[in-house]
């Protein structure tokens, strides 16, 4: 017989087993666990004896009096932001638009009954029509008394009364006039549009209900000019200033950096805080009214709650992945630093370990690590 060549004497089972371990060992070996060298911990070197550029920007490390962080919780609004309602009672006939919707500046969106005042501003019309008639032909009687008086033609007694009339009918067109055109802008004010261009909000009234003077029937804002609004302690508010910048998280999108617009100079006498509004960038994930929260320094003056912390700049810290380095200068030569940071203060970053005081980092140096 011809000897069998076939390898049908191995196990089944060695085959998958085979594979499996190969995969694990290409794993491990793409994490670094095996075959990498040893991993670099914070304070540790991966590269040395990088030749120092001329116009590199230093700092040094030092240790710094960081307060507390005290988180309030406030609410994104609209800087431009407004709440459309007549000044008359009047029934709503219709409006132009649904919430969410886009609408330009001059655009129509609110329109009531304006029967009354439409027949208000005829009747003021006519009274006006009627009173300029009035007026001219009191002007020609002015102008032919003038030349028969000139001529001699006419007494003086004459002459003034006539005079006085026409400058009475003058008078009485004019307050027609005037009349007649208040009552076109109050007929007008039946008649609501957009003050700028924005995003419709809210619609509180359907048509076909009764709406009362000042009474809101829609709001309308800009959805790309936004500012947080934080009411906190009078203490926290001494404690900032206009053109701050600050620390802002919400539900939706991660830690913003905004900068203090304005702070209230009273207090409010019933929840004894004061308002601070806070500008942010433009975002797409922030709308108007949603909660955010705002990190605020407030007790810098409190010393013994204050905690000693190294702060770096965020643009002197180089990120690799998950990893955080920093160029650390040394005999006009840099280095790269591992580093491991904590809280985010403004612009600044809490170093936990890597560094020691007194070191010099680069920041901004525009090189490639």
């Amino acid at each position: 017989m011809t000897p069998h060549t076939s390898s049908s004497w191995l196990p089944t089972w060695l085959f998958p087993s085979t594979a499996i371990t190969g995969l694990v060992l290409v794993i491990l070996f793409a994490l670094g666990i095996i075959g990498g060298g040893k991993k670099i911990a914070p304070g540790q070197t991966s590269q040395i004896n990088t030749e120092l550029p001329a116009t590199a920007q230093r700092f040094t490390v030092t240790h710094t009096m960081l307060a507390p962080l005290t988180t309030w919780q406030g609410t994104v609004r609209s800087r431009m932001w407004v709440a459309l309602a007549p000044k008359f009672p009047a029934r709503l006939l219709r409006i132009d638009g649904q919430p969410g919707d886009y609408v330009p500046q001059g655009a129509l969106l609110i329109s009531l009954d304006d029967r009354d005042l439409r027949a208000a501003y005829q009747a003021a019309l006519a009274a006006f029509t009627a009173a300029r008639a009035q007026s001219v032909q009191a002007q020609q009687e002015a102008q032919r008394i003038t030349e028969l008086f000139s001529k001699q033609a006419a007494t003086q007694q004459h002459y003034q009364a006539v005079i006085a009339q026409a400058q009475a009918s003058a008078a009485l067109a004019k307050q027609a006039e005037n009349a007649a055109k208040q009552s076109a802008v109050l007929l007008e004010e039946n008649k609501l549009y957009a003050p700028f261009a924005g995003v419709i909000g809210e619609r509180l009234i359907e048509p076909g209900s009764l709406v009362m003077p000042n009474q809101t029937v829609l709001t309308l804002f800009k959805a790309n000019d936004l500012r947080v609004d934080v009411a906190v302690s009078p203490l926290c508010a001494a404690s900032i200033q206009k053109g701050s910048t600050v620390v802002i998280h919400s539900d939706t999108e991660q830690a913003l950096q905004g900068h203090v617009d304005e702070i209230s100079p009273q207090t409010d006498p019933d929840t004894r805080t004061r308002k601070i509004k806070i500008s942010l960038p433009s975002s797409q994930h922030l709308q108007h009214g949603q909660l955010a929260w705002v990190d605020l320094a407030c007790t810098q003056q409190q010393v013994n709650s204050a905690s000693q912390s190294m702060l770096i700049p965020r643009a002197a810290i180089i990120q690799y992945g998950q990893l955080q380095a920093v160029k650390v200068v040394r005999d006009q030569h840099t280095e790269i630093r591992h580093i491991r940071t904590g809280k985010q203060l403004n612009d600044h970053y809490e170093v936990l370990s890597g560094l020691h005081e007194g070191e010099t980092i680069l920041v901004n140096n525009g090189l490639q690590p």
